[in-house]
């Protein structure tokens, strides 16, 4: 009981209903020791989110290709100038849960039509209120016939959107889906403001918690707090800066130097030397994140099944998670759901190094002479040193594989989705569907392995519209076990280990106990949900 008192005290003055003198009294009247109490104290009051100063953070993204259009957005430079401008109607929170942003309440009766009551007194930028109609145009901008955008292919389902009055927005779907409010969180669907039933796309206007002040695609982003935020509680720096540096010892040193507060993707190698650091904090979270080696079926030699399967063979995963994660990860299987997803299926054998199956499957392929592997450390930290692995591991098995080192800069535009093998890196996403609308049925823009065509791929696709819809759990579960094989075997994704997300934050940077882990920084929103001591 005296236990749940001082828990209770030292919450009350984390959120500033006591002063420290209070909690003191407080805390040594029960017993405890000054020293005890004055920690306590300290802890909590760090807790205690300041408001003030600017947070600089050192992106391992960024490419010139990059645009303000939230349809574009590919990496996670982008990602975080999303969630500078924008809210989403649904947010994954700090905890790992779903919860409403610029919705109020969801509800639905059948998992097909779903009506979102948005919040009141919410504005844009511009002054702008928040309608229905920005929700209804922001969707429609994304969805339309001539769409380019990367999350058109998780509105392939949405048949009809309606507004009802200023405050309610209805969906429609082909059919059920129990996981839609899951979707509508998803990074490039930030809501913008509506003229003529159109959004501007570029305007870099939202109603997120901070205004863009400058921009610089691929290489730097400033802003600046917006005084109207309408969530309390967050938004704490006076400014934010996101700067480019992808290469990760220029980026790590920025940390080291004070140059920056925080950097993403530390380099699994020194992250030891850094934490010995007095003025750096590490912060590591394990998710979704996955590194992958996605081979396109519709650039030859990918589009034969046994060179596919050879290749998969010849990797030794144990070796990957070992020298380039360093332990900091786990084995992937060929498939892009994470233990830590729901319907992971676990009783799938894992693939594992077999020289002569994969020397097996080579001679069956027919192919003779080198295989180019595209790669740059754009792609993950080691990238390079991963495919020289493979390179080596392969050669076990009779197979030549050519590394070619990539620029890294442009190198999500002019090599990823693009040529027919190379490195990749995927954050995952919360949910199975999630991840397979985003990269794997034949729709999305994202189909990475072009992994369409094949009878595998047919019955993957009729599958993840039939789980979609199913509400019975069990049989959901079968038929997510099925896709997860189904690319294993057949598709054209490569993928050897699940990755933690490894961050190093400047000492006096605070972040709440819980830290969501569906991307870095706190599922990219540390310069909303993070404050200075």
């Amino acid at each position: 009981m005296k236990k749940l008192y001082i828990d209770r005290q030292a919450a009350r003055l984390a959120a500033g209903q006591i002063d420290r003198r209070r909690f003191m009294t407080t805390a040594m009247a029960t017993g405890m020791a000054v020293p005890t109490a004055l920690s306590m104290a300290g802890s909590a009051m760090a807790a205690t989110p300041n408001k003030g100063g600017t947070l600089r953070i050192g992106s391992a993204h960024g490419s010139t290709t990059d645009s303000l259009d939230p349809g574009t957005y590919e990496n996670g430079f982008s990602t975080q100038v999303g969630f500078l401008l924008g809210n989403c109607l649904t947010e994954i929170d700090s905890d790992g849960s779903l919860v409403n942003e610029l919705a109020a309440s969801i509800d639905t009766a059948d998992a097909k039509t779903w009506v979102f009551t948005l919040r009141s007194g919410v504005t844009h930028h511009n002054g702008q209120p928040l309608t229905s109609g920005d929700v209804m145009a922001t969707f429609n901008y994304h969805r339309g016939e001539d769409s380019k955008s990367a999350a058109k292919g998780l509105l392939t389902a949405v048949v009809d959107i309606r507004t009802d009055g200023d405050d309610k927005v209805i969906f429609e779907l082909e059919g059920a889906n129990a996981d839609f409010p899951y979707v509508v969180s998803d990074y490039h669907l930030i809501i913008l403001p509506a003229e003529g039933g159109q959004v501007n796309p570029t305007s870099g206007i939202g109603t997120g918690p901070y205004v863009i002040e400058s921009y610089e695609a691929g290489v730097r982003c400033t802003a600046s707090r917006n005084p109207n935020y309408w969530k309390e509680g967050r938004a704490h720096f006076d400014s934010v800066e996101l700067i480019s540096i992808i290469d990760v010892t220029a980026r790590q040193n920025a940390l080291m130097n004070g140059d920056v507060d925080a950097v993403d993707r530390v380099d699994p190698k020194t992250v030891t030397l850094m934490a010995r650091n007095p003025n750096i904090k590490i912060l590591e979270a394990t998710g979704t994140l996955h590194y992958t080696m996605p081979m396109r079926l519709d650039v030859p030699p990918f589009d034969n099944y046994d060179l596919r399967m050879a290749l998969k063979l010849a990797v030794k995963r144990q070796e990957l998670v070992d020298k380039i994660l360093l332990g900091h990860g786990a084995l992937g299987n060929d498939h892009p759901i994470s233990p830590a997803t729901s319907f992971y299926a676990d009783d799938i054998p894992q693939r594992e190094f077999d020289a002569d199956k994969a020397a097996f499957h080579y001679k069956k392929s027919g192919h003779s002479g080198a295989i180019q592997f595209s790669t740059s450390d754009a792609a993950f930290a080691g990238a390079v040193d991963a495919a020289q692995l493979v390179a080596a591991s392969a050669s076990e098995c009779g197979i030549n594989v050519e590394v070619v080192r990539e620029p890294k800069d442009g190198y999500w535009s002019n090599v990823w989705n693009k040529k027919g093998w190379c490195t990749c890196y995927w954050g995952g996403r919360p949910t199975a569907d999630w991840m397979y609308s985003s990269a794997y049925v034949n729709t999305t823009e994202w189909n990475d392995t072009a992994w369409v065509g094949t009878d595998s791929s047919k019955r993957f696709n009729e599958l993840v519209i039939a789980a979609r819809a199913e509400l019975d759990q069990a049989k959901r579960a079968a038929m997510y076990r099925e896709t997860q094989m189904l690319i294993n075997d057949d598709g054209g994704a490569l993928i050897p280990m699940f990755a933690n997300y490894i961050m190093g934050l400047g000492k006096n940077l605070m972040h709440d106990e819980s830290v969501a882990a569906n991307w870095e920084l706190d599922g990219m929103k540390a310069a909303e949900r993070w404050w200075f001591a």
